[in-house]
């Protein structure tokens, strides 16, 4: 399992926004080239986005489906992308006083990535996820604080 953690400086309302909105996480997650699909009653329960994945011409279709949702706190998502198979991604947000602590673990769920789980992989995903809680911090502080400002404090475990 990668778990990565960041404290972004946006109240957990605001950055629930972000995640209540499938056509943005292109924005923000890493390696999404395009939102093909968006269900317009994402993030409920059973929801789908269907997401271009890759980097330059390497590129999968995934299909995300909300599994659980508990608004402004909590959001797993099951993101399948054949042929590597589907992974859990579980998002919480802790109120941090005025910010919003953000939890991220990711978890092989089917397919080769799960015989492959362990460090050296683990360690790829935190950092992708890494740069992905970058992106959201910075996105959820400039729209809260109306400038270009940043996020604080990152740390991953695996």
């Amino acid at each position: 399992m990668a778990r990565n953690r960041r404290l972004i400086l946006s109240s957990p309302s605001r950055v629930w926004d972000l995640l209540s909105d499938g056509r943005r996480y292109g924005e923000w997650v890493s390696g999404t080239q395009q939102v093909t699909a968006a269900d317009p009653h994402w993030p409920e329960v059973g929801a789908r986005l269907e997401v271009r994945v890759g980097l330059g011409p390497l590129t999968l279709e995934d299909v995300c489906v909300v599994r659980i949702c508990e608004p402004r706190r909590r959001l797993e998502l099951e993101a399948k992308a054949d042929p590597f198979g589907a992974a859990r991604i579980a998002m919480h947000l802790i109120p941090w006083g005025e910010s919003t602590l953000f939890l991220l673990d990711w978890h092989p769920l089917r397919g080769p990535g799960t015989r492959m789980h362990g460090l050296p992989v683990d360690s790829l995903v935190s950092i992708r996820n890494g740069m992905m809680l970058t992106k959201l911090a910075r996105i959820a502080v400039r729209e809260h604080h109306g400038s270009a400002g940043g996020a604080l404090q990152s740390t991953r475990s695996g």
